[in-house]
């Protein structure tokens, strides 16, 4: 059974960092590029930041030059480093592969950035 579970999230303050971890169960990285994703309240999920097998990332615009996504094969685990954060960036965060596939989903990790 695949399996993504999210981690990492939680209040911060505008301008503090944060670092999620999804670790992924199966074979589900192998082959597989990875993305994070977020949905604020009352908007549509979207991709904040995504890494190929080989490394090679891409961002939204939105988080280019905060946002640092990383990948550990060895642990099927990938990572988003988040700094400067803004109270935009609050929503839940969830991993999967990229392009997304629907039985992927898993229940996310909630980000708020609020003072």
């Amino acid at each position: 059974q695949v399996q993504l579970v999210e981690s990492g999230g939680g209040l911060v303050q505008p301008g503090g960092s944060l670092r999620l971890s999804c670790a992924a169960s199966g074979t589900i990285f192998s082959g597989n590029a990875m993305g994070w994703y977020r949905q604020a309240p009352g908007k549509l999920r979207r991709m904040v930041a995504s890494i190929t097998t080989d490394g090679a990332t891409e961002y939204a615009d939105s988080v280019k030059g905060r946002f640092t996504i990383s990948r550990d094969n060895a642990k099927n685990t990938v990572y988003l480093q988040m700094n400067s954060l803004k109270p935009e960036d609050t929503a839940v965060y969830y991993c999967n592969v990229d392009p997304p596939r629907g039985h992927y989903w898993g229940q996310g990790t909630q980000v708020t950035v609020s003072t």
